[in-house]
Order: C-alpha cells, then sequence, then structure tokens
C-alpha cells in the first residue's frame, strides 16, 4: 500500500489501522494525472453486499465498486447506459437491456445477462432487513413470507441482453435501474443466500474495494478492467469515517481531509464559509423532513385537528432559528424542481395564521386545546431536528390551541414506537431512490406508507397507479399535481423543509461541484486532486 494509507490510519485512529487487504496499487484506463484524495464523512457502511443495505453511507461506497445498468450523469435526471448500451420500454410493463460487449469484473470474469438475473433474484430472496429489496416489489412475487423473483420476471435470452417484465405498469422502473439497489455483483464469487463479507466484495464499477476496517476507513483504487463511461480521474480515494461532525470539522479546516461531505452543522458550515480557509460549496439537494399524523391514534383522526396544525406551522421560523436559514421552507410532499411539483400547502393554507387555525378547529366542533404528543430522535437527524421540534412545539403551544408533550427516542427503538402509536405527530427525513415525483408519494401516501400510519384514500391509490402508467408527460404531471392537492387537504403528513447538498473542500480539489445534485451520488470518479 502507498503512504496515503499509512497517513490516513495515523490521523484516523490510534491503533494500527488494520492489514494492508486487497490487490493494491494499478488502477484503470488513463488515470493518473491527479493525486491520491480524502473524503470525510459522518455516514457510516451498514454492508458493502448491494443485497445488504438502504442507506447512504452503503450505497455511495456501492456506486464506485458496482456497475448498474444504467447511471445518472452528474447535474442530469435522465439515466444513460452504464453497464448497459441501452435499456427502453417495449411498453410501460416490459423493459429490455443490451449490455455492453466485453464486460469484465475487477477479477477478471465475465460480466453477462446471467450475471445481471443472479444479482436481482439474489437481493428479493435474501431480503435483508437492512436491504432494500422492497425496491424491486415490481419483479417479486410479493410473499413475505418466501420473497422470490417472480415467475419470468427477468428473461435473459443471450448473453447480452435482459428483458424485465414488471408485475404491473410503471414508468419509473427504468430509473431504478440506475440505482444501487440493481448492482450487478459476480455469481461466480457471491454467495447466493448471504451477503459477502465487506472486506471481499468484488464489482466491475470504475474503482475497486482495497482496503476497508468499518468505522474508520475505507480505500479504492482504479479499477484496470474497467472500461465504461465513468472513468476515474484518481488512482487512488480514500474515505475516513467520522463518529460525529466537530472532528470533520477540524479535520478538513487542518488539511487531513480534502473534502467534507455529509453532514456538518448549519453552524459549522456557517463558521467555515465565514472562516474563508476552505470552500463551501453548495448543490441543489432534495432533501426532505417532514412531520407525520398518527391517524390510528384517536386524536390525529380528526382531520380538523391535522388541518389547524398546518395552519399553524412557520417554517421561516424553523428554517431560521434550528437551522440558521441553510435550508428552504417546503410547502409541498413532493420538492421543487421534480415534474409536477405545486407548493399546495402554500396555496391551501398561506401565511401561519392562529385565527384561521382556531376557525378549522371551531367548525368542527374540536374542544382546545387539543392534546398530542410530538416525538423526535435526537441524534439521527442531528441537534437540529431537536431544535425543530422545540420550535414546532413552542408554535403550536403559544397558539393556545394545542397543548403538546414532547418525547424522543433514539432511532432503533423509535421506527419502532412511532409505528406503534407512541406519538400523534412524529419528525421524519427523505432522500429520493430516483429522480422522480412518484418517490415522494407512493412511500407516503399509499395505504399508511412506509411509516405506517394508517392513511388511505381510494383516490390516491386511483391517481397513483394511473401516474404511474402514464406515458402523456403533460397528463401525468397534471395527476402529480392532484395528488399534492389532496394530500394538503387530507394532511396525513406536513411538509417543513428542503434541504441542500453541501461540501467543504480545500482549494486543491476539483469537481465537487459538478456531483452535488439531487441524487446525491458522490461521483468519486469525476473528483481530481493537484499536487
Amino acid at each position: 500500500m502507498s503512504g496515503l494509507i499509512l497517513t490516513l490510519a495515523a490521523c484516523g485512529s490510534d491503533d494500527d489501522g488494520g492489514d494492508d487487504g486487497g490487490s493494491g496499487g494499478g488502477g484503470g484506463g488513463d488515470t493518473g494525472a491527479s493525486a491520491p484524495w480524502v473524503l470525510g464523512t459522518t455516514e457510516s457502511v451498514t454492508a458493502m453486499d448491494p443485497a445488504g443495505s438502504y442507506d447512504f453511507g452503503s450505497w455511495n461506497v456501492q456506486y464506485q465498486v458496482f456497475e448498474q445498468l444504467l447511471t445518472i450523469p452528474a447535474g442530469a435526471e435522465e439515466p444513460v447506459g452504464d453497464a448497459a448500451e441501452s435499456c427502453a420500454y417495449d411498453d410501460p410493463q416490459t423493459i429490455t437491456c443490451t449490455l455492453r460487449e466485453g464486460l469484465k469484473f475487477s477479477n477478471g470474469n465475465d460480466l453477462t445477462s446471467s450475471d445481471v438475473l443472479f444479482s436481482l433474484q439474489r437481493n428479493i430472496e435474501i431480503a435483508d432487513p437492512n436491504g432494500s429489496s422492497v425496491l424491486l416489489y415490481n419483479i417479486s412475487n410479493g410473499d413475505e413470507e418466501a420473497p422470490a423473483l417472480a415467475d419470468g420476471a427477468i428473461e435473459t435470452p443471450d448473453d447480452l441482453t435482459v428483458v424485465f417484465n414488471l408485475n404491473a405498469a410503471d414508468t419509473t422502473f427504468l430509473k431504478l435501474l440506475s440505482t444501487a439497489t440493481t448492482s450487478i455483483v459476480d455469481e461466480e464469487t457471491f454467495p447466493a443466500d448471504e451477503l459477502m463479507a465487506d472486506d471481499a466484495i468484488i464489482g466491475s464499477g470504475p474503482y475497486m474495494l482495497s482496503q476497508y476496517k468499518a468505522g474508520e476507513q475505507a480505500v479504492f483504487e482504479a479499477n484496470p478492467e474497467y472500461d465504461g463511461p465513468r472513468t476515474p480521474k484518481a488512482d487512488q480515494v480514500a474515505v475516513q469515517y467520522f463518529a460525529d461532525p466537530a472532528p470533520l470539522k477540524t479535520a478538513i479546516e487542518t488539511g487531513q481531509v480534502d473534502i467534507a461531505w455529509r453532514t456538518l452543522s448549519p453552524t459549522d458550515i456557517n463558521d467555515l464559509e465565514q472562516g474563508g480557509e476552505v470552500e463551501v460549496l453548495r448543490g441543489e439537494g432534495s432533501e426532505f423532513r417532514y412531520w407525520v399524523w398518527q391517524l390510528n391514534n384517536e386524536v390525529p383522526k380528526d382531520k380538523a385537528v391535522r388541518q389547524a396544525a398546518a395552519q399553524i406551522i412557520d417554517r421561516d421560523a424553523i428554517t431560521q432559528n434550528a437551522y440558521d436559514g441553510t435550508t428552504a421552507p417546503s410547502y409541498s410532499i413532493v420538492p421543487p424542481g421534480f415534474g409536477g411539483q405545486k407548493d399546495s400547502f402554500q396555496e391551501k393554507y398561506g401565511a401561519p395564521d392562529v385565527e384561521k387555525a382556531k376557525a378549522i378547529l371551531d367548525e368542527a366542533g374540536v374542544q382546545t386545546p387539543v392534546s398530542i404528543t410530538l416525538g423526535y430522535t435526537p441524534t439521527h437527524y442531528g441537534p437540529n431536528a431537536v431544535d425543530e421540534a422545540n420550535e414546532f412545539a413552542d408554535q403550536l403551544t403559544s397558539s393556545g390551541l394545542f397543548e403538546v408533550e414532547l418525547a424522543d427516542a433514539e432511532w432503533e427503538e423509535y421506527q419502532t414506537l412511532y409505528k406503534e402509536g407512541a406519538y400523534d405527530l412524529f419528525i421524519l427525513g427523505w432522500y429520493p431512490d430516483i429522480l422522480d415525483a412518484d418517490n415522494y408519494l407512493t412511500p407516503f401516501i399509499r395505504d399508511g406508507g412506509f411509516f405506517e400510519n394508517g392513511y388511505s384514500n381510494e383516490e390516491v391509490n386511483a391517481l397513483l397507479d394511473a401516474e404511474l402508467a402514464e406515458t402523456d408527460e403533460a397528463a401525468r404531471e397534471d395527476q402529480i399535481g392532484q395528488l399534492q392537492d389532496i394530500v394538503a387537504e387530507d394532511v396525513p403528513l406536513i411538509p417543513s423543509w428542503n434541504g441542500q447538498n453541501v461540501a467543504i473542500t480545500t482549494d486543491q480539489v476539483e469537481g465537487v461541484q459538478e456531483t452535488l445534485d439531487p441524487t446525491y451520488i458522490f461521483r468519486f470518479w469525476g473528483i481530481s486532486k493537484s499536487e
């Protein structure tokens, strides 16, 4: 291993930093112009294996190591070929992909259509609780007890052809083929029924994982077998993992890392920007923070209660008081920039108004103050989520219309508690799996959503089916707009804010601004560092 690895181990840990591992050295194509560089992050890796993870930290290393059939170029919205030369709809329920010729994994094994079939079938059948197999519902058998690939869902008539036969029409499935959940693994190397060890993964992407020590560092070397569109500019990249934002801020200030990305607090970002020693880069983001009503509880069943809270919330105050002005108020379940987006909550409720909220409750005959329990998790979304919870609780209480009890739990317990009804109103965050408005609709408002809040509306379900099958863009955007209007009327959740995609860099690094887009894919291959 090069001296870079030894330096990283020394600054990131008090121990020896692990063995050298991996294949080391090397690196494909025309790389070599860039010096090695280091990314610092507080994100963590659940699993390097694509079948075992559904989180930022894991997906972003998988994008480096594995190919997907398609990829989203920096700043783009539509996918283009990656392992596939092309993928196209034959009809809204059928997709045919043609692989590029001569694909190989970094161990020299051929990559064929059989590997694609194996990868997706394996993900579905392993059904890891931390994995993303749920996203493959349109090619699975739907059996929670014995999950499997649906009969005939994937055909491989030859080594270069993959045909997807979906369970239902879905004009978003093509975009799913660009996500880490559809990463292609080597069927000759990966076990079919269990996860591969983190430090043993093999892929066909622009980089190979050459060293990994959980919670400390990962080191990537350019893959000499890779000849696709994502040619790496640096032969070596390292990721340094930090337990919390404070040491990450110190590391970027002192040059221990070249880039700090996900996540520094708003206060830290503002301090670094004012200091002028590093560059604070901001890109368009698609992060969404929102409050969910638990309609299985008695009080939130009353729509007037939900609407009154939506009339009271002051998003500008939350943005300023809880996030130092680093977020943007959100007035819709769908973020700005997505097709069909409209600010339905602003259209219906306008500015925060206690008198209007009181009128809503009075007309429905609701006695005040309304007692609710407001839930939040204190660390998973960072300390500013605590500030937001307190700010929103204060707004509701000071109106005189609500009596709020705050309750919190750490993330693992919190997920169980909110589904069990421990909170009437609780905070959650979301980043898109794919760049499509439906990714902010179906997971939230179809029959209780992934958070199981008890909301169900037949008109909503019918519109969701329609927009997923609609091939006319204007008609689909109209349907998406109707769905947002219904959400503003029914208020199963209250949108709070949208975030930016922010990174801090030294002046030696180039290519970071370009990758700061709503996909939140941090494209290692496009980043370089001058000596």
